[in-house]
């Protein structure tokens, strides 16, 4: 896949991810895609969340690593 697709391709994961973010107060923002690392910002309550690496790790990274093969990690931020 090419950059511009893998791209659309992992806002279309964090849109299915968002709305449990948004519940608790937060969210994540899309910065950038590069050699197979995804750059987010995590806002909101979502920034300051005690849980903020254990909602990185284990739902934001493993549900784009599991969708999508080009990315290999996910880095927040801030």
């Amino acid at each position: 896949m090419k950059d511009k697709e893998i791209e659309k391709k992992i806002n279309e994961v964090l849109d299915k991810i968002r709305p449990y973010l948004e519940n608790d107060g937060g969210s994540v923002k899309f910065n950038r895609f590069e050699n197979g690392v995804v750059y987010v910002t995590l806002v909101g309550a979502c920034s300051n969340c005690p849980m903020a690496s254990s909602t990185l790790e284990d739902g934001i990274e493993t549900a784009l690593i599991n969708e999508i093969p080009e990315v290999i990690k996910v880095v927040n931020e801030d």
